[in-house]
Order: structure tokens, then sequence, then C-alpha cells
């Protein structure tokens, strides 16, 4: 039996987010699976286009309003809830976008949520994080039961270009609620690669003692290509802007290179850098949790290391 896969797709506007490749990479490990993904814009074209490319997708819908200017929650989801009759799965990344859309879209269609999904077992059954990574669960929801699922894009490689699926517009005759507007957006800009999709990423811990302190991560970093992150105690205490938060209750992320530097290694960092291919550490504190799981650990004062490695670079 075919599974008809919707997956809404995440973007800024022009630009395809990777979370929805990864999606669809998670969706493809489902047994005869027809995907389609959902771009919901004002103009939906260009984005659209990007989204025909992956490798797997049989379909893209423009879901064109003036409302998705854009991406309130309260506004998308039930359009995605209108458009999702006919699909058996519903899925979104677990990202901020995903986790603020999917359960309003899961609460309008009165169906079972599957939260960040980590390996697909069938149509039906599906494996997920707890306990901040130390445990797998695996949930299994009713035969013939409409899923709605976030994908934890941490665990699943992005589906690559090679695609040619048709696009089409979607018809829709939904009521956009009023009781949500869009005011502002404040964010952090920056010219370094985005924290959740890049390739190698520096974070620095409450070793480094002040915001002062994380400079020499941003020149390291700049040196690399890199992007930068921080832990929660970081964070907490003021070095970095709470977006730069790496972990349980910050980004999850999966680079080909993470570096660790001044972070101890609490679980719940643990959690957010687990699925890195290389973990490299740099702290003073020979016995730090980090250097468990690092695949290379160099002991040191990072205020000397740091400037001597931006050096050698």
């Amino acid at each position: 039996m075919t599974a008809r896969i919707l997956i809404v797709a995440e973007h800024d506007g022009a630009k395809l987010n990777p979370s929805t490749a990864k999606c669809v990479t998670c969706a493809r490990a489902i047994d005869v699976a027809d995907i389609s993904v959902a771009v919901c814009a004002v103009d939906a074209a260009a984005v659209a286009a990007q989204a025909a490319q992956l490798a797997g997708v049989n379909h893209v819908l423009r879901v064109e309003n003036p409302a998705n200017e854009h991406a309130l929650a309260a506004v998308l989801a039930p359009q995605i809830a209108a458009l999702a009759a006919p699909y058996s799965h519903v899925f979104g990344p677990s990202t901020t976008f995903g986790k603020d859309l999917m359960a309003r879209i899961s609460g309008l269609l009165d169906a079972p949520q599957v939260s960040d999904i980590m390996a697909v077992e069938s149509a039906t059954r599906f494996q997920r994080p707890i306990y901040a990574g130390n445990a797998i669960l695996t949930v299994e929801v009713a035969a013939g039961a409409k899923v709605v699922g976030t994908v934890r894009t941490a665990s699943f490689q992005a589906a690559p270009d090679g695609g040619s699926a048709p696009i089409e517009k979607a018809s829709l005759d939904v009521a956009i609620p009023q009781h949500t507007r869009f005011v502002s957006v404040s964010a952090g800009r920056s010219d370094r690669p985005d924290l959740q999709t890049a390739a190698r990423v520096i974070s620095g811990g409450r070793a480094l003692g002040s915001a002062e302190g994380f400079k020499i991560l941003y020149a390291l970093a700049d040196k690399l290509g890199a992007a930068v992150g921080a832990s929660r105690a970081a964070v907490d205490a003021g070095y970095a802007p709470n977006e730069m938060q790496v972990g349980q209750t910050g980004k999850i992320i999966a680079p080909q290179l993470y570096v660790a530097i001044g972070i101890s290694g609490a679980i719940q960092h643990l959690t957010g850098i687990k699925d890195a291919r290389t973990i490299v550490a740099i702290n003073k504190d020979g016995e730090a949790p980090i250097f468990e799981v690092a695949d290379i650990g160099l002991v040191g004062d990072l205020f000397q290391i740091i400037p001597e490695i931006e050096r050698l670079l």
C-alpha cells in the first residue's frame, strides 16, 4: 500500500532550508512512499523549483496566499490541514519552525504526532530519543491513522538534487485566522554559516569567562568558515546570545566537525551534538565528560591553544 506523505517546506521566501531535504530522506525510508512537498508563500515559484529538484520528491504544491508572507504557525496550519486530507503522513522538520507548526496541524487533524523522528521502522513505527538521548523509544501508531511527525534533522542526511517533480498550484478555500498577526522579527545577523546547517561549528563554554572572551572563537571560526555556538552555561552567563545555544534546550546539530572549547560536556549539551561526525574537545580539565565522546581531545589552557591554532591556520 502506498504511503502518501506531505512535507511542509521550511524556507525564507527565497531559499529552501536544508531541513526540508532531510525530511525527504526520512520520508523515503517508508516503503512505497509517494512524497509531496508543500511550499507556503506569497509567491512560491522559486522555492518550489528548488523543492522539485530533490531526489525522491514526486510532487510539489504551491500554496500561495498574501497571508503567507511571514511563516506564522497560526496562519499556515489551517492551510496545511486542508491540504492534508488525501495524505497518510504529514511531516515537518523538528526545528523552531516545525515544532511551532506541526503541533497545530496535529490538533486540527485530530491526529497523533510523533515528535523527533530519528529512524523509520515502517509506515507506522518510528524511533525517537527520550531522556536527553539516553534512551530510544519506539512509537507505533494505529494502522490507518493519519500521522503527523517532526523529523530530527540531525539524524538524516539531506536528500541530494537530481529530481524533476512536477509543480502545481494548490487551490484552497480556507479561512485565515485573524487572531495572530506579524509584528516584527528580531534576530541576530551574522556573515557566518547558519548554526543548524553548518558543516563546521565551534562552540564555547563558560570557561571563556566573558562575552569579550568569545571573540577569540569568532576569529578562529572565520579562519575555518565555521558557525559559532555556545553551551547553555555560557548563554545563561550572558557571554553569547540565546540563538547560539547548542544542546537539549537549544539547537540539535550534526556538523561534519564540532569543536567544543571550554565546555565540560553536560549530558544536555551532548544531546545536541552526538550526531556530529568528528568531535574535538579543548579543556584544561582532563576529567571533563566531553572527552568521553570526543574523537580528538586536547588538555590545556584554551587562551593559549586557540591563538596558536589560529596562527597555524
